[in-house]
Parts: structure tokens; sequence; C-alpha cells
């Protein structure tokens, strides 16, 4: 496999992940997302989808607010469908087991530094896919009258 970046679309599987995007009738691209989040997420062993699940995360964490849009000379060239809720949690689980899995693309990295950068990458798309639950404000015990 070749792989000439950390982005999300930089390597062979992903590339050819966005030409099928691409080559796909646009109500067919929500489901071939949804579908490669699914194997990653229900995989079991050696992560065969892991890069094509980058990407497809990636393209749902761009429709979020806080997604940095992604790059049309690496992903796909047409225009990507609105992508139901559920997909932004399915996405960051799907991100959460590549980023933590032994069997995964991470610790196939040469270079450490790339390594960290691919990760921080991964950290970037899940803070916007799961954002942090806003915070609480305490509530204080109000003395009633007696």
């Amino acid at each position: 496999m070749g792989t000439w970046g950390i982005g999300p679309f930089d390597n062979d599987a992903a590339a050819d992940f966005a030409a099928g995007l691409d080559e796909a009738e646009p109500e067919r691209r929500v489901a071939m997302v949804r579908d490669v989040l699914v194997r990653t997420v229900d995989a079991t062993g050696w992560l065969a989808d892991a890069d094509e699940a980058v990407a497809a995360a990636a393209l749902v964490a761009a429709r979020c607010p806080g997604g940095a849009p992604v790059d049309p000379d690496d992903g796909p060239q047409e225009p990507m469908p609105a992508f139901p809720d559920q997909l932004r949690k399915l996405a960051g689980e799907a991100l959460a087991r590549i980023a933590t899995d032994p069997c995964g693309p991470a610790p196939n990295w040469v270079d450490p530094d790339d390594a960290k950068q691919w990760q921080a990458l991964l950290a970037r798309l899940r803070a916007v896919l799961v954002p942090p639950p806003p915070p609480t404000i305490p509530l204080f015990d109000v003395e009633r009258p007696a």
C-alpha cells in the first residue's frame, strides 16, 4: 500500500474509496460511508478498512460545526450529501477503534513524528465528531426559610 502523507486521503486505499464515492450514484454515497464505518467498528482482528474509515470519518466531520473541509485534490471530487447525525457517533467510534487497536495502522508508521501527527489528526476528527458535553453549572443548595 502506498502512503504519501498523514491526511485522511493520503494513501492508496483512501484514494480508491474517494474514487468509488465519485463513481457512485449520489444516493448511494451515505450508505458507502456508513458501511465502511460499521465494518471498522465491528471488525475483529486486523482492521482491513481502517484507512477508508478514517477517510469516511473525515467526510462526516467536514459537515459538522468546526469540521475542516476535505481538500478536493485529495478527497472525492463530487459533492457529498448531508450525513445523518447518527454517523457522527459511528465515525467517532470507528476512529477510537483505529487509534487504540494494536492490529490497526497506528503501529505501521516508520517515522515516529508521522505517527504522532497521524494520531493528532484522529484526535482532531474525534473532537469534531464527538464534542465534549457542555460544562455543567453547579447548583447550590438554597436555604429555605423555616
